[in-house]
């Protein structure tokens, strides 16, 4: 998980790493593909009281656009089902962040995998991810000083 919190900008919640993972299973304050190793004080830290986990990316730069600017912002994920996001700063519009190498986007989306007996290959599984929910935020509205909180809908259960 360090990796994928390091590099890409989201936090992967499913247990079964996978190609589709960016398009399917994230909570993602901002994915693009940033650069870590540009800057000795590029930084993730991550927090854990029991109530909250926090991920902060801090002084993170763009690949290839490290001129523009550093990056703050962070996830906050609550017991109680809510999701915040913050951004401290953000140096360039997010819209100008090319998506040619990685995606850029900002939300969240979930989904499950099924292993299905293949009638190709007797003996083996495939694999079938379904996406069962996506969020996603319109990224022109991610500034500096900006957040956003997502509140879970009430269990009528």
């Amino acid at each position: 998980m360090g990796d994928l919190l390091k590099i890409l900008g989201f936090i992967f919640m499913g247990d079964v790493i996978h190609q589709m993972l960016t398009a399917t299973q994230y909570v993602a304050p901002l994915m693009a593909n940033f650069n870590p190793s540009y800057s000795l004080n590029s930084t993730i830290k991550y927090f854990d009281n029991g109530t909250v986990f926090v991920v902060q990316w801090d002084q993170v730069y763009l690949e290839g656009k490290e001129d523009r600017g550093c990056f703050v912002f962070q996830a906050a994920l609550h017991i109680d089902g809510r999701i915040v996001f913050g951004y401290k700063e953000i140096p360039m519009s997010v819209l100008e962040i090319s998506s040619t190498q990685h995606p850029v986007k900002a939300g969240l989306s979930d989904a499950f995998m099924v292993g299905n007996s293949s009638p190709d290959a007797p003996g083996h599984q495939r694999r079938a991810i379904y996406e069962y929910h996506r969020v996603e935020l319109d990224t022109s509205k991610i500034t500096s000083a900006s957040a956003v909180e997502f509140v879970p809908l009430p269990n009528l259960g």
